[in-house]
C-alpha cells in the first residue's frame, strides 16, 4: 500500500479507508489463495471487493469469480449496456484504487494493445454500431413465426405421411434453430436499446418459443464469453475430459496422467453422434434442474406452457407415437445444427488454462470467423462473425460486417492472428482438431 484517504461507504453508512493497491496485492485475491480468500477485481483502476456480491450478480456468480484478482475493465464494458446504472451496484463494493505508479492493467499485459482496443471501442460507440435496427430484428422474428406456423400447417393440411412429416420436421427444426440465434441476440442485450426490454422479451420468448429458461442460458453463456476456451472457466469445455479430449496441451496432460474415459484417439469419428446425442438430454434435464434449484418459478411455468402448447397442437393431428418421433427428431437435428455452428469457431482454436491475456488477444486466440455470405449469415445467426461478436457482445449482429475491417486493422497492427475460413472448412477443422488432440492424448498415454 502506498497511501490511504477517508471515504464514505453506502453500505452500513460508516467510513472506511480508501486505500491504494498494487497489482500484486490484487492478484492475491482470487478466492483460492490462503489467507487471502477474498474476491477482488479492478474496473477502470478502481478496486472492488465482490466476495459476497458475486452470489447476487445477475449474470451469475462464476463470471465475477473468473475475474477475481484480475483487471475486469474490458469485460465490464463489453457486457453492460447502461454503465451508469450498473455502477450504482459497484459503489458499495469499492475498497480502493490502484496506486498512481501502477499501470492501467496488469504489468504482464501489453498496454498498447489494451489502449488501442479501448480506442476502437470508443470509435464503435461514436459510430453508433451498438445501436439496434428494430426492423431487422422484427423481420428475423417474423420469419421464425412463419416457419413455425408453416410446420404446423403442413401436418394439418397434408397429414402425417412420410413426405409432409419430413417437411414439417425440416420447418420446425429451422424455426427452432433460428429462434436459438434470436434468443442469443436478446440475451446479449442487442435487440432493444434498453436492458430491461431485452431481459423481459428474452425471458418470455425463451420460455414460450424454445422451452428453456433465460437465466440458465445467461449463467452458462456469459462465462463462455468472459473466458472463452479457458479450461475450468468456460463451461463449453465441460465435455473435457468425460467425452472428448480438447486441445493438444490438455489432451497430452490427460494422457500423462493415464486417464481414459473414452477412446479419444477415435473422437473425431464419434463426434457426429455423441456431441449432439449427449447435448440433447443435457439440455432437457438441466433446464428443469436449474429452474427448480434456483426457484425460477416463472421460467419453469413458461417451459411447462411451451410443452403443453406443442403437445396440444400436434398430438391431435398425428397421434402420440408419431408426435414423439416428430418432436425428438427435430430436437436432435436442431441440436446437431447448434453443435456444429457453435463449435466451428472454438474447438479448432487454442484451448488452455486461463492466461489472463488482453481482451483482444484472449478472444482472438479462442475464436475465428467464417466467410460472409447471405446463407452463412442466416445459417449461423451471424455467428460467422464470431470474432466481432466476442469483442463486442452487445453489438447487434447486423453491424458485425461494419466493424470487421477495423478489427482486422487493429489485429494486423499488433500481429494478432485474425482467422477467417469457408463454412465447410470450419466444419472440417472441428474433426481435424479432435483428431490431433486425440492423437496427442494417445501418444502421451502410451509412451509416458
Amino acid at each position: 500500500m502506498t497511501g490511504e484517504t477517508g471515504v464514505k461507504t453506502e453500505e452500513g453508512g460508516g467510513t472506511c479507508s480508501r486505500r491504494f493497491f498494487t497489482w500484486e496485492e490484487v492478484g492475491l485475491r482470487t478466492g483460492r489463495i490462503q489467507p487471502y480468500n477474498e474476491h477482488w477485481l479492478v474496473i477502470d483502476r478502481k478496486v472492488y471487493d465482490v466476495s459476497r456480491f458475486h452470489r447476487r450478480h445477475p449474470g451469475g456468480s462464476r463470471v465475477m469469480r473468473h475475474y477475481a484478482g484480475q483487471d475486469a475493465t474490458d469485460a465490464f464494458m463489453a457486457f453492460h449496456l447502461d454503465k451508469g446504472q450498473v455502477s450504482k451496484y459497484l459503489k458499495p463494493l469499492l475498497i480502493g484504487e490502484l496506486a498512481p505508479d501502477q499501470p492501467n492493467s496488469e504489468p504482464s499485459k501489453n498496454q498498447l494493445i489494451i489502449e488501442d482496443f479501448r480506442k476502437l471501442r470508443s470509435t464503435v460507440e461514436k459510430m453508433g454500431l451498438l445501436k439496434p435496427n428494430r426492423l431487422f430484428f422484427f423481420l428475423i422474428f417474423l420469419h421464425i413465426v412463419l416457419l413455425d406456423v408453416g410446420a404446423w400447417l403442413t401436418i394439418w393440411y397434408f397429414g402425417s405421411s412420410l413426405a409432409p412429416f419430413l417437411i414439417g420436421v425440416a420447418l420446425f427444426t429451422t424455426a427452432q434453430s433460428q429462434m436459438s440465434w434470436f434468443q442469443h441476440d436478446l440475451g446479449h442485450l442487442s435487440v432493444f436499446s434498453n436492458s430491461k426490454w431485452n431481459h423481459l422479451v428474452h425471458t418470455v420468448l425463451m420460455g414460450l418459443v424454445k422451452g428453456m429458461p433465460a437465466r440458465w442460458w445467461n449463467n452458462l453463456h456469459f462465462q463462455h464469453h468472459a473466458k472463452p476456451n479457458c479450461f475450468r472457466k468456460d463451461p463449453d469445455l465441460n465435455m473435457h475430459p468425460v467425452v472428448f479430449a480438447l486441445g493438444k496441451k490438455l489432451s497430452a496432460e490427460l494422457g500423462m496422467k493415464k486417464k481414459k474415459f473414452m477412446p479419444y484417439n477415435h473422437q473425431h469419428k464419434y463426434f457426429f453422434i455423441t456431441g449432439p446425442g449427449l447435448l440433447l438430454p443435457f439440455f432437457q434435464f438441466s433446464v428443469f434442474y436449474f429452474s427448480i434449484k434456483r426457484k425460477e418459478w416463472l421460467e419453469l411455468a413458461l417451459i411447462v406452457i411451451y410443452n403443453i402448447r406443442v403437445c396440444l397442437i400436434y398430438i391431435p393431428l398425428m397421434g402420440f407415437k408419431y408426435f414423439m418421433a416428430y418432436y425428438w427428431l427435430s430436437r436432435f437435428l436442431e441440436t446437431s445444427w447448434f453443435t456444429w455452428v457453435s463449435q466451428m469457431n472454438h474447438i479448432p482454436m487454442q484451448i488452455d488454462y486461463d492466461k489472463n491475456a488482453e481482451w483482444l488477444a484472449m478472444q482472438l486466440q479462442a475464436t475465428c470467423n467464417v466467410d460472409q455470405s447471405f446463407f452463412n449469415d442466416w445459417f449461423t445467426g451471424h455467428l460467422n462473425f464470431q470474432i466481432e461478436h466476442h469483442l463486442f457482445p452487445t453489438m447487434p449482429r447486423h453491424n458485425f460486417w461494419k466493424v470487421a475491417p477495423l478489427v482486422k486493422s487493429l489485429c494486423a497492427k499488433h500481429n494478432v492472428a485474425y482467422q477467417c475460413k469457408p463454412l465447410l472448412t470450419a466444419f472440417g477443422d472441428i474433426l481435424h482438431s479432435l483428431k490431433d488432440s486425440g492423437e496427442a492424448w494417445y501418444d502421451a498415454y502410451m509412451h509416458t
